[in-house]
């Protein structure tokens, strides 16, 4: 692929910070779009420069519906203005826990489908940040060129910056246990798994840990925290278990409802996590790190800038 000469940077509403260390990663600038509300509602889009023969880039996520439809109407209108080429980073995925219905329940398995709404929209090249599963990024019929970005890279360095010794890190399950492995691998450090079984939409049962944890800080991973269950639930096994202390860490800290309050009553003053859910920064809480470098990079390669 040659390298690409005339690159436009654009971002959904949603995506504007990160976007901006996206673009000073790469000593690009971020192109506003044009963006008004009318009375009625309805929301207008503008592209304030022509974008013809111009390689895009949208960065934008999907966390509930505006958000998912603003990003199918910037890929929609980037094909209508004659883009050379439409390139999607999506940092957050909303329904990514949903890549996959039941037998014979009768449910959509939103995860799938609404990818596949991004993908007919006809963008050229759509990376995602720490899938829940990869199963989502096959919802195309090969047209749409895909790609998975891990982020342990920062994770460990936040780790590391962090100062913290003797730790192991815990999977709440054995599913995602590989991801963790890679992570302690970073890290020079030990790592085990929960095992956790799914009985409804939102909950779960974590049976028992491993001894791994003893006498040590333990740090429990995991792709999402979104309402904190089975995360909290890990904790008690942990302390169970004989862990010093406890602390978690999540890519996608969406932390709805009173997620935040759980934690904090469970005795946790610490949840390491990254800025890819919108509006998530470091509070006496929260210790989040930046993907951006993890983008940047990727960008990098793939529209050969440097």
């Amino acid at each position: 692929m040659a390298r690409r000469e005339d690159i436009v940077l654009i971002a959904g509403r949603s995506a504007a910070r990160m976007a901006a260390g996206v673009a000073r990663e790469l000593d690009l600038p971020v192109t506003g779009m044009l963006v008004k509300r009318f009375a009625d509602g309805e929301l207008y889009h503008a592209f304030p420069r022509d974008i013809a023969g111009c390689d895009l880039v949208i960065i934008a996520n999907t966390e509930d519906d505006a958000a998912h439809q603003e990003l199918i109407d910037l890929i929609a209108g980037a094909r209508y203005w004659n883009a050379l080429s439409v390139n999607v980073v999506i940092p957050y995925l909303g329904y990514s826990t949903m890549e996959r219905a039941r037998p014979d329940s009768g449910e959509i398995p939103k995860g799938i489908t609404r990818t596949r709404q991004i993908f007919r929209a006809r963008p050229d090249y759509v990376a995602f940040l720490d899938l829940h599963s990869e199963s989502v990024m096959h919802a195309h019929t090969g047209e749409v060129r895909t790609r998975h970005l891990w982020t342990e890279r920062v994770a460990a360095e936040k780790i590391r910056q962090m100062g913290f010794a003797n730790i192991v890190l815990v999977s709440p399950d054995y599913g995602f246990s590989k991801r963790v492995a890679r992570l302690a691998g970073l890290l020079d450090c030990p790592h085990t798994a929960a095992n956790k079984d799914r009985y409804d939409i939102d909950q779960t049962i974590v049976g028992q840990l491993s001894g791994a944890v003893r006498g040590r800080n333990a740090i429990i991973c995991d792709d999402m925290i979104r309402t904190g269950g089975s995360m909290l639930q890990t904790v008690d096994r942990c302390y169970q278990a004989g862990a010093v202390s406890v602390m978690v860490m999540a890519t996608h800290l969406v932390l709805a409802g009173n997620a935040r309050e759980r934690f904090i009553e469970k005795g946790i003053d610490c949840i390491i996590g990254a800025d890819t859910y919108p509006n998530r920064t470091s509070d006496d809480l929260l210790q989040v790190y930046s993907v951006a470098p993890v983008i940047a990079d990727e960008l990098k390669r793939y529209l050969r800038l440097h």
